[in-house]
């Protein structure tokens, strides 16, 4: 079965972080396995409180890990601080993982912090250059660029500065861009992709971007190519979107496993 390391933080009601990376490579058919960055306290409405693990812990969790199950792939999520990104950095070296998708997590849904302003430049420099995808939302790829993107021109030059700096491909998610239609662009050096479905009007939005990263990561680690495992991550979110119910009384968690209810529900027949 192939396997996707997670380096992440922990949500304590599911709907994102670890957890909600979990559920995604569980429904595509992954073997998942983790490395906690930290313990978060939310709900749907907001984040009250962050535990951050010690980074040499951090390390002894992704050593563990890769010294008995090798990833086919892996995926970074909150990481925290600075001196995280740092350990995470020098393990993905050490041990040569395969296949880094990097999700920038700087800010819950919540709008509360969940990477500390003075990480971003680590993020930067040491991280997205090892990244073989790296998947910012415009708010994360301004935060990394340090100007603001308002226009499709500066989206698509900032999806190329960030190209430059290392990673091997960007996927601009659009999600935050007014609009029917939710596109995401994707960057790999020479040319432009885009990947557009029906924007789906829900509050059922908390952990999008995890499940996304985590998609992209489970589907290149069944071998697909980037621009396969990218369209496929977007349908399997937007589905994902679109057959959450509501839980909690903000942002509640999309539906992991819609594909499964579906396959239930025809299994069973007419009546």
């Amino acid at each position: 079965m192939p396997s996707v390391l997670i380096i992440a933080g922990s949500d304590s009601i599911a709907g994102a972080g670890i957890q909600a990376d979990l559920k995604t490579c569980a429904a595509l058919g992954v073997y998942g396995m983790t490395a906690i960055t930290a313990l978060t306290a939310q709900n749907t409405m907001g984040v009250t409180a962050i535990h951050e693990a010690p980074p040499a812990f951090v390390a002894a969790q992704i050593d563990a890990v890769v010294t008995d199950i090798r990833p086919n792939a892996v995926k970074t999520g909150m990481l925290a601080n600075a001196a995280i990104i740092e350990v995470v950095a020098a393990k993905i070296r050490e041990h040569s993982l395969p296949l880094l998708v990097v999700d920038p997590v700087m800010v819950a849904k919540s709008g509360d912090r969940l990477l500390r302003e003075d990480a971003v430049r680590a993020l930067r420099e040491q991280l997205l250059p090892l990244a073989d995808v790296v998947t910012p939302n415009i708010p994360e790829a301004e935060d990394i660029l340090g100007r603001r993107l308002q226009t499709d021109a500066e989206t698509r030059e900032a999806a190329r500065e960030i190209q430059s700096g290392g990673a091997r491909n960007v996927v601009l998610k659009g999600g935050h861009r007014e609009g029917n239609t939710a596109v995401d662009i994707l960057y790999d050096g020479r040319q432009f992709h885009e990947f557009s479905a029906p924007r789906v009007e829900t509050e059922s939005t908390h952990g999008t971007g995890c499940t996304f990263a985590s998609a992209i990561a489970a589907f290149l680690a069944r071998q697909e190519t980037v621009p396969e495992a990218v369209g496929h991550a977007k349908e399997y979110l937007t589905e994902a979107l679109r057959r959450a119910e509501p839980i909690g009384h903000g942002h509640g968690p999309v539906n992991h496993f819609w594909e499964r209810e579906e396959q239930g529900a025809r299994s069973k027949g007419p009546r």
